[in-house]
């Protein structure tokens, strides 16, 4: 065979290998995704039958977004080391246990449990993104690292199909069902899919004299701890994916509260936060692919600044002492006015987080592990935060909205630290045209 041909067969194999992983991770994040977001609609109807208050139904949702922020890290650097492919599988495996003890669960230490085993399911996420970065197109990094963010609207799986199930058959049944899924991508991601070939570092250490190797060390060491910029980047995202992660755990309890919907509905409502936020990952992801949107930043931010301001608004009556007497001012948003700010938010969460992956990737590609497994990691901490300061609004502080009044004051803090970035002042840098375009 020529060199013609070989370069030809290994142009079609890492084709191949790009579209397995581009079709493929998607459905590995939309199933863990599904997996979390079970007790944001079972939760509800557990909170009734064993009789557990807002707190531990708030911990309960938080606990596999700690667990999952906590596992990111490494899991991404397991990923690096052994393969995306291997650790997306073993994650996926290891999920299935607790979604099986959540059926047979009887008390709210088990479910908190298996909650927290679901949490590890992070491990396939980070991994999921170590691989799609490793193997998608350099030019098209920002759509498929988009396509593979969309995996969120496996959210809209479990608003969609868990309250069918569990008016059918009962709610344990619903956590069996969605082992046949998940055991079946496990399995096609090991028939079809293949890890990135892995590079070799040549590291002449015996060359060196001592202090050249004590030298070497202590750079190591400062090499291993991310640049500022990647933690301004990191904390910038971290808002937006656990924001999103964590009002689609929360919207469904909230709606249903809010305007005395039953469960069912309120879940479909959900959707309109969801969908767009999937869509959005995508457009934000496809755009950024087209110019740097640094720029970007400061829209997205100002339109789920404003979103988040009108959420705010609890119901109020104001009376006014005119002239000719008394003016009452009420307000209460209706639930169409809802549904349309949070399907705004969700399509600016989508975009922001579809452009700033794009952008991690872009500045800090040649190590993911640190930039995309510090975001995910930060993003699942900021999640598991948020459901315990909802539940501080509706019990201490009185006021359903303040969840949307902390998530405010979240993003004025972001877009401070943004202030301090250098390089969101600096000229749009286009990505590098790719080999042979």
């Amino acid at each position: 065979m020529t060199s013609v041909g070989k370069g030809a067969t290994a142009d079609l194999q890492g084709d191949y290998r790009a579209l397995v992983v581009v079709l493929l991770s998607p459905l590995a994040f939309a199933l863990v995704f599904a997996s979390w977001t079970i007790f944001a609609v079972l939760g509800i109807e557990l909170k009734r039958l064993l009789h557990f208050g807002e707190v531990q139904f708030a911990l309960l949702l938080a606990v596999p977004m700690l667990t999952g922020g906590l596992a990111a890290l490494p899991m991404a650097a397991l990923a690096r080391r052994v393969g995306g492919r291997r650790v997306m599988i073993g994650c996926l495996l290891l999920i299935c246990p607790f979604l099986w003890g959540i059926a047979y669960s009887q008390s709210y230490w088990n479910f908190l449990l298996a909650g927290t085993g679901l949490g590890l399911g992070a491990g396939s996420l980070a991994a999921g993104l170590i691989y799609v970065a490793s193997l998608c197109p350099r030019r098209h990094a920002g759509l498929a690292l988009g396509l593979y963010g969309a995996g969120m609207l496996g959210a809209g799986l479990t608003y969609f199909m868990l309250p069918l199930i569990s008016q059918a058959y009962g709610w344990p049944m619903a956590p069996k069902l969605y082992l046949l899924p998940v055991l079946l991508v496990a399995l096609l991601l090991w028939v079809f899919a293949e890890d990135a070939p892995r590079a070799v570092r040549l590291a002449p250490q015996d060359e060196l004299d001592e202090d050249e190797a004590a030298e070497g060390a202590v750079r190591a060491v400062a090499r291993r701890l991310p640049p500022a910029a990647v933690w301004r980047l990191a904390l910038y995202y971290s808002f937006f994916f656990g924001a999103f992660v964590a009002l689609a755990l929360w919207l469904p309890g909230y709606l249903a509260a809010q305007y005395q919907l039953p469960l069912k509905v309120a879940a479909l409502w959900a959707l309109a936060f969801t969908l767009p936020g999937g869509i959005g990952q995508i457009v934000g992801g496809w755009l950024a692919d087209r110019r740097d949107f640094r720029d970007l930043r400061w829209w997205v931010s100002a339109c789920v600044m404003v979103c988040l301001f009108l959420l705010s608004y609890p119901d109020f009556t104001m009376q006014i002492h005119g002239v000719h007497g008394d003016i009452a001012l009420r307000f209460s948003m209706p639930l169409v006015g809802f549904a349309l700010l949070l399907a705004i938010m969700g399509l600016a969460m989508g975009i922001g987080k579809g452009s700033l992956m794009c952008l991690l990737h872009r500045e800090y590609g040649d190590d993911m592990v640190r930039s995309g497994g510090l975001a995910l990691a930060l993003g699942g901490l900021f999640a598991a935060l948020l459901p315990m300061m909802f539940v501080l609004g509706n019990e201490w502080i009185g006021v359903r909205t303040a969840g949307f009044m902390f998530l405010y004051a979240a993003l004025a803090v972001c877009m401070l630290v943004m202030l301090w970035d250098p390089g969101s002042h600096a000229p749009a840098r286009l990505p590098p045209p790719a080999r042979g375009s």
